[in-house]
């Protein structure tokens, strides 16, 4: 179990930093230039790392399907509710989309390590690459639609690099390509220069942040939804599927992972509150730190 609390406080270092940051140079520090240069440039070098680090074995691909078809059943929960909970605009979008943007990479993938060890990392790869699209389709989509139409918020899923890279990528991936040792290197340069920054940005709107002032049914209704809905949605899919325990418990943990930082660079990126969504990325890293231990026990049950 110590292994599990290490790997998730080991990645609130730099959060720590960006809000020292912030609290320190205020104004000096601007938010959506670093936004800007994460999401245009430095994740297409995390994009790229990330899935030509590990090959991309279509047999896997069984895993990610079920993934993805109880995050599109969860969707359509959410959208059987959440009209009639938020009539504001961009709260609405937040409702839609947050509760199914989790932490699957960063976290997931060495937490999941901790409890199946390192067998893992196939099935976590390609369940993280499938919410890679989850996060930058359906995630660019309702973040966008809190501030712009329904044409303006699909053409920003196709202006969007990374989802490009991660096509190039994946096709480079099936035909076996093998990047050198010096491509490698400088990658993963961008790619943890990418995950560092990501993690800062959401330490910067962390300052100034007042949960007190946030639609309480907002934030009750993503907290049930990421925590109650979608881990019982889960189970009772799961339940009823022929699959390893192991994948099973894969699968159940990704999609019980906290909300991802990402939702506060799509939150940033296209005005739809992102302070509002970093307190509830706050709020949903701090819980998670108790109800991961109840996921692991629900395990058995899988």
């Amino acid at each position: 179990m110590s292994s599990i609390i290490l790997s998730i406080l080991s990645i609130y270092i730099f959060i720590v930093m960006g809000y020292i940051a912030k609290r320190s140079f205020k104004e000096q520090i601007d938010d959506k230039t670093i936004t800007l240069l994460n999401v245009y440039f430095l994740q297409v070098f995390l994009t790229f790392w990330g899935l030509l680090l590990h090959p991309v074995d279509i047999t896997l691909l069984y895993t990610p399907s079920i993934y993805l078809v109880i995050v599109i059943i969860a969707l359509i929960v959410s959208a059987l509710f959440a009209r009639y909970l938020f009539t504001q605009k961009k709260e609405y979008s937040i409702a839609m989309v947050a509760a199914l943007i989790g932490n699957t990479g960063n976290l997931g993938i060495p937490l999941n390590i901790a409890i199946f060890g390192e067998e893992s990392i196939p099935y976590t790869t390609v369940v993280n690459l499938v919410n890679v699209f989850v996060v930058y389709t359906i995630g660019v989509y309702y973040y966008s639609r809190g501030s712009f139409d329904i044409k303006t918020s699909l053409l920003n899923i196709v202006k969007l690099p990374i989802l490009w890279a991660a096509v190039i990528a994946i096709t480079l991936s099936v035909f076996h390509y093998k990047p050198s040792d010096e491509i490698m290197k400088m990658l993963m340069m961008g790619a943890y220069a990418s995950m560092t920054m990501q993690l800062f940005l959401f330490g910067v709107y962390l300052y100034g942040t007042k949960i007190n002032e946030i639609n309480k049914t907002l934030i009750a209704w993503v907290l049930s939804f990421k925590f109650l809905l979608l881990p019982l949605v889960t189970f009772v899919v799961l339940y009823f599927v022929e699959l390893d325990p192991m994948i099973k418990g894969i699968i159940f943990i990704e999609l019980l992972m906290p909300l991802a930082v990402a939702n506060v660079n799509l939150a940033s990126l296209y005005e739809c509150e992102p302070k509002v969504v970093t307190a509830l990325v706050l709020i949903s890293s701090v819980l998670f730190l108790g109800i991961i231990f109840v996921g692991v026990k629900i395990l058995t049950y899988l």
